[in-house]
């Protein structure tokens, strides 16, 4: 039986694609090579692509690409509920709280049990106030934070609320504690990940990352981006 190809016209009219984002990809890499690949394919000179909510180049799995009208769209997918799972590995911070920047400082982790682990993870469930980390997108005074700290720069970041709705530890290996988390829109797993260190009189920053799904969208029922421009 031969699958049914999307058409020129259902790409105009508007398509949500779920896509598997491959590690140390950009979000708008993803969305500029699906965008060039339907413009090739169709011979078409313009048609509207944007994703639904940005991962990190070190992080993998789903994105939500919207083409066409349903690119309206966007804002509403963004806001939906996210889960994630990932590792934290303990005992030393990077000034991006993830692995893009070096390590800067180190801390003692002997004092960490399991069970100090668990009970810790209750602090971080519910509404908690957050600060995002130096190196993110969030723009001030028209520049965007990661660009003034690859400049040296430093800059008064405030805190947003932000709503936890699970946390749960899914193993631990120390230094490394495996996590599976849901969350509200804007949080920023990698602050997340520095201030779970700190409460464990540690440190801590993210070391592996994946998007597991979005509202009732699921990086199960994703495809890579080479996957898709081969289906179409």
């Amino acid at each position: 039986m031969v699958k049914n190809k999307r058409t020129e016209e259902d790409f105009k009219s508007g398509q949500v694609l779920l896509i598997d984002k491959p590690l140390t990809w950009t979000s708008f890499q993803v969305v500029n090579k699906l965008r060039w690949h339907i413009r090739k394919t169709f011979n078409i000179k313009k048609i509207k692509v944007g994703h639904a909510g940005t991962l990190d180049p070190l992080a993998t799995g789903l994105l939500i690409i919207c083409t066409g009208k349903f690119t309206k769209k966007i804002n509403e997918y963004q806001a939906q509920t996210k889960e994630y799972t990932g590792t934290i590995t303990l005992g030393a911070t990077t000034p991006s709280y993830d692995l893009e920047t070096e390590i800067n400082k180190t801390f003692p982790t002997a004092h960490i049990t399991d069970e100090l682990i668990h009970k810790t993870t209750t602090q971080f469930i519910g509404e908690i106030a957050q600060k995002p980390p130096i190196f993110s997108a969030i723009r001030k005074d028209g520049k965007r934070l990661y660009e003034l700290a690859r400049v040296g720069e430093t800059t008064e970041i405030k805190s947003r609320l932000v709503t936890i709705h699970y946390f749960e530890i899914t193993k631990i290996n120390l230094p490394e504690v495996a996590f599976r988390i849901s969350c509200s829109k804007g949080t920023y797993i990698r602050s997340l990940a520095y201030d779970f260190g700190l409460a464990l009189n540690s440190g801590g920053h993210l070391s592996k990352l994946r998007r597991t799904k979005i509202g009732n969208f699921s990086v199960d029922d994703a495809v890579t981006p080479l996957a898709f421009v081969e289906d179409l």
